[in-house]
C-alpha cells in the first residue's frame, strides 16, 4: 500500500484511509469504528475543495497538516476572549513555509517615510465602503507567489483612478512583478517602490498583461499604460486610528499587516481584535471602515481569492498606535 496513487481524490482517499486503519490487523473493519472525526472532516474538505494528491505519501502528509489546522480552529473557537471566528479554508493543508509564499511584504527593505501627510479628521463619516461606490475590483488571488505588495498597489491605483475618472479598471500585478526592479517579484516587495515605478510607467490593464503567479521578463508596452500615479503619500500614525480613517474618506489605501498567525490565516468572520502582532509581512488594501456589535473596524481586501475570509475580506479592529495586526504602521496611497 506504499505505491503512488496518481490523482488521489476523495473516493480513492477514503479507501486509502480505510486500508491504513485496517491493514495493520489484517481484517476488515467498519469505517465508522476506526476513522476519527478528523479523518471524516478531511474527506469532506477534500471533496468540497476538489483536492487531489499525487501520491499516498503526499496524502498522508496533507492529512497531518489538516489535522493540525483543525485543532487550531477548535481551540480558537472554544475561547470567549476573541472577537472573530476562524475555520477551514482551501489552504488548510499548507505548511508554515508554504504560507510564507502567500505573504511577501519586505519590511526589512522599508524606506523611511518621506511623504507623510497629516489629514483633517473632523467631520468623518461613521462608515465608508468603497465597494458600494464602485471603486473596488473583484477579489484576486496571488497564489503561491509572494506578490501581495503588487496586489495592494494595483488595488490602490484602481480605486484612485476610479475616484479621479469615474471608471473602474483592473490593472496588471504581473507588470509590477516583472518590471518593478526595486522589488523582488514573487520574493516580495514594497508598495512604496511599486508606486515609484508607476510614476514613470503607467500600469497596463490586467487583460493586456495577465497574471502568471511567477517571475518573468518585463514585457511592458508604454502605449498600453493606463493606470497612472503622479505621487504617493504616507499616512501619519496617530493614537486613535483616525488618520487612516481620514485617508479612507478619499479612497482605498494600501496597508501592510502581520498575517503569519492563524488568527488571520483562518479568519472566517467577526472583527479581529487580537492574535496578530505588528511584524509586517503582508500587503493588503483597506477599502473602508465601520462598526459591528459596537466594535469599530477597518474593512480590508486580501489577495488570497474570494474563498478566503468573508468573500475575500477581513475586518480588523480600529486601535491606536500600531493598530491590530500593525495596520496603522505604514498606510500609503497614490496621488493621481
Amino acid at each position: 500500500m506504499n505505491k503512488s496513487i496518481a490523482g488521489l481524490g476523495a473516493v480513492a482517499a477514503l479507501a486509502a484511509l480505510a486500508t491504513t486503519y485496517s491493514s495493520s490487523e489484517g481484517t476488515e473493519l467498519f469505517l465508522s469504528e476506526r476513522l476519527s472525526a478528523a479523518d471524516f472532516e478531511f474527506m469532506k474538505w477534500i471533496s468540497e475543495h476538489g483536492k487531489r494528491y499525487g501520491t499516498r505519501a503526499e496524502f498522508e502528509f496533507r492529512l497531518n497538516q489538516f489535522k493540525q489546522t483543525l485543532a487550531k480552529v477548535e481551540e480558537h473557537n472554544s475561547r470567549n476572549d476573541v472577537g472573530h471566528q476562524v475555520g477551514l479554508n482551501e489552504f488548510s493543508d499548507l505548511t508554515a513555509e508554504e504560507w510564507k509564499m502567500k505573504l511577501g511584504y519586505r519590511a526589512q527593505d522599508r524606506v523611511a517615510a518621506q511623504r507623510v501627510e497629516v489629514l483633517d479628521t473632523s467631520n468623518l463619516a461613521d462608515s465608508i465602503d468603497w465597494r458600494t461606490k464602485g471603486a473596488v475590483t473583484p477579489v484576486k488571488n496571488q497564489q503561491q507567489c509572494g506578490s501581495c505588495w503588487a496586489f495592494s498597489t494595483t488595488g490602490a491605483v484602481e480605486g484612485a483612478m476610479f475616484v479621479s475618472t469615474g471608471k473602474l479598471q483592473s490593472y496588471s500585478e504581473q507588470q509590477l512583478v516583472d518590471c518593478s526592479t526595486q522589488n523582488n517579484g514573487c520574493n516580495g516587495g514594497l508598495m512604496d517602490y511599486a508606486f515609484q515605478y508607476i510614476e514613470s510607467n503607467p500600469l497596463e490593464l490586467e487583460s493586456d498583461y495577465p497574471y502568471t503567479a511567477r517571475d518573468g521578463s518585463c514585457k511592458y508596452s508604454a502605449s498600453k499604460g493606463q493606470g497612472k500615479v503622479a505621487n504617493f503619500k504616507d499616512v501619519s500614525v496617530d493614537q486613535t486610528g483616525a488618520q487612516l480613517r481620514a485617508a479612507l474618506a478619499n479612497g482605498p489605501v494600501s496597508v501592510a499587516i502581520e498575517a503569519d498567525q492563524f488568527a488571520f490565516q483562518g479568519y472566517t468572520g467577526g472583527v479581529i481584535t487580537s492574535g496578530c502582532g505588528s511584524n509586517l509581512d503582508h500587503g493588503v488594501l483597506a477599502v473602508g471602515y465601520g462598526s459591528e456589535d459596537g466594535q469599530d473596524y477597518f474593512l480590508v481586501k486580501n489577495s488570497w481569492g474570494a474563498g478566503w475570509g468573508v468573500d475575500g475580506y477581513v475586518k480588523i479592529a480600529i486601535r491606536g498606535g500600531d493598530g491590530i495586526c500593525g495596520i496603522n504602521v505604514r498606510p500609503l496611497h497614490p496621488i493621481i
